[in-house]
């Protein structure tokens, strides 16, 4: 049985990537951070109870910033594949907080593949990267694209893409770069703009809410989802050879027109709802981001299969349906929040 770990894997994207590997038979182990709130919604539905014999799931207790917790897992574990994913990663929120967004996301990365050389072991190394690491770098951008961050969080990223290039080529380890451009879904955090932008209209709907305020509509992004994406951060480590890849739907959208499809969805003018508020502006603006696909489409067979219109769809229907049914209080410690081994 293939063992991999996922740091991250309480977040969206480690989420469905637990989901895909279990379902190609992985044993996967998770790490997350030991909190007062240590509940994983997004982990429920594949988790279970450490008595379970044939249980392939395991979550331990770590973090990026501890070096020594990072070797013991990896030597405890020995996994095939490592899964890169933790960060802080809202980009607006990197402004406010730029030393330790460059600690986790930046220096996250480089102790990680430290640990996997100085232990000796041959994990193949999965790093996802950013496309916010273009910045203002022209459309289309591709894996030959000049990196232009405009951020603390472009920044960290950079620093964990080329530290990933860097052991590749200094160590000949199977290390690899996904340079994902924007990918949503209904596990998206409720910070980020798409999922604000829904759960508003979910909430103005059932009339919970007036208003929506957001920062820069003109905004364009190559938006896609998620769990078409860990598809082809798998496939990136079934390759015979280590290559990084921009994984994109290859056409781009506004966050205007994010807006009028979302209230659209529901027989709303967005107009009506959408006001602006400067707070939620960036220093630096990235204006235009479009990633372009070929080269994963040529060499990883990977194409997207949920279209634009139908991932707000997703997400604006997901809202909607958590609003009229809520869940019960997730504030408490679960009994599943074990660690192992």
């Amino acid at each position: 049985m293939r063992k991999a770990i996922i740091t991250g894997i309480a977040g969206q994207d480690g989420s469905y990537l637990a989901e895909l590997l279990l379902d190609k038979g992985y044993e996967v182990h998770g790490v997350i951070r030991r909190s007062s709130t240590a509940a994983n919604p997004r982990l429920d539905a594949i988790y279970q109870d450490p008595q379970v014999d044939d249980k392939r799931l395991f979550l331990h207790y770590g973090d990026q910033l501890d070096t020594s917790r990072m070797m013991q897992l990896l030597s405890s574990v020995q996994p095939d594949e490592f899964y890169n994913l933790a960060a802080q990663s809202h980009v607006r929120v990197s402004f406010d907080i730029p030393e330790s967004t460059v600690d986790v996301t930046g220096m996250g990365a480089l102790r990680v593949l430290e640990a996997i050389r100085l232990l000796g072991l041959e994990t193949r190394f999965y790093q996802a990267s950013s496309s916010e690491m273009f910045g203002s770098t022209n459309p289309p951008q591709n894996e030959l694209s000049v990196l232009h961050p405009r951020s603390p969080y472009a920044c960290a990223k950079v620093l964990a893409h080329h530290c990933t290039i860097n052991y590749r080529e200094s160590y000949d380890m199977f290390a690899v770069s996904g340079i994902l451009f924007n990918h949503e879904s209904p596990r998206r955090g409720e910070t980020f703009v798409t999922r604000k932008i829904t759960r508003a209209v979910a909430a103005i709907v059932e009339g919970h809410q007036e208003a929506l305020y957001l920062g820069n509509l003109d905004a364009k992004r190559d938006w896609g989802f998620a769990g078409d994406y860990v598809e082809a951060m798998w496939r990136m480590l079934q390759a015979d050879t280590p290559e990084d890849f921009v994984i994109a739907t290859g056409e781009a959208h506004s966050v205007q027109e994010f807006c009028e499809l979302a209230f659209s969805h529901v027989g709303l003018n967005w107009q009506d709802y959408v006001k602006y508020d400067a707070r939620y502006e960036r220093p630096a603006e990235v204006d235009y981001l479009l990633g372009d696909p070929s080269k994963a489409k040529e060499k990883l067979g990977w194409e997207p299969q949920v279209s634009f219109p139908e991932l707000v769809a997703m997400m604006v229907d997901s809202d909607l349906a958590a609003l009229r049914n809520p869940v019960v209080d997730l504030t408490t410690e679960p009994e599943h929040a074990h660690t192992h081994p």
